[in-house]
């Protein structure tokens, strides 16, 4: 079987900055990876590519089967629907309330829908984040963990194959962490999709992924499951999670 994701031999310069040098990268249906790497590494410059928001200088990807980077236009926009996105501050229209949020691509992608029909899958998703009683505040009311939650509603409110996740657990403390890793491993389960996850957050990485990739001076050094990867003898990624593994 294909999997749902295949990145084959990306480059991507921008000037004389060679970010991706030859990724290869293959995300299997139904399961977690997340890409680990440093600031700078090129993991965000990565998963723009996997939503078609950068052409590669040479090189594939292939969304559930379709080579994207010959795609535009409409066929690119109906790949893109089979994908959500978390962002990495959640993103949030401050002045929306949250299921005005929430809503928002169904009101953009499904007009054919009656407004009790929005009203029930926004609810539907937001109990499945686990979110109660929230429709009518507005983001600056909720935790930083609330309004990740709310993210994710939004970005599987139109039951898209992949989530995508964009450094979900930055400038959080521990419980909200936590709290944040339950959730994609929550959406996994409930939902059954393929979910990609850019991070530098190791601790985080290993309790999520099911399979691990790291990301180092534009090309990928290491992947499989998270406990292979901790094997690895690559000198970058025996150093990067020393930083880790030695304090815990």
């Amino acid at each position: 079987m294909a999997p749902m994701i295949e990145v084959i031999d990306l480059h991507k310069s921008f000037g004389s900055n060679h970010v991706l040098r030859g990724v290869n990268l293959r995300v299997e249906a139904g399961t977690t990876t997340v890409i680990l790497g440093g600031s700078g590494s090129g993991k965000s410059v990565l998963m723009k590519h996997m939503i078609g928001l950068l052409h590669p200088d040479s090189g594939e990807v292939r969304v559930d089967g379709e080579d994207i980077t010959r795609l535009t236009g409409r066929d690119l926009d109906r790949v893109r629907r089979k994908c959500g996105m978390v962002f990495q501050m959640a993103a949030l229209f401050d002045s929306m309330t949250v299921f005005e949020n929430v809503a928002f691509p169904l009101r953009e992608h499904r007009r054919d829908l009656r407004e009790e029909e929005v009203r029930r899958i926004v609810r539907e998703k937001l109990r499945l984040v686990d979110l109660h009683g929230v429709e009518d505040k507005y983001p600056a009311e909720l935790s930083g963990g609330m309004r990740k939650r709310v993210g994710l509603a939004r970005a599987v409110v139109l039951e898209p194959k992949i989530v995508l996740y964009d450094e979900p657990t930055t400038g959080l403390d521990p419980i909200t962490t936590n709290s944040v890793d339950e959730m994609i491993l929550d959406a996994k389960r409930a939902l059954g999709v393929t979910s990609v996850v850019i991070s530098h957050d190791i601790g985080s990485a290993f309790k999520v992924a099911d399979e691990l990739a790291v990301l180092y001076e534009g090309r990928i050094v290491a992947a499989g499951p998270p406990e292979a990867v901790r094997q690895s003898d690559h000198p970058h990624v025996r150093e990067f999670l020393r930083m880790w593994f030695g304090r815990h």
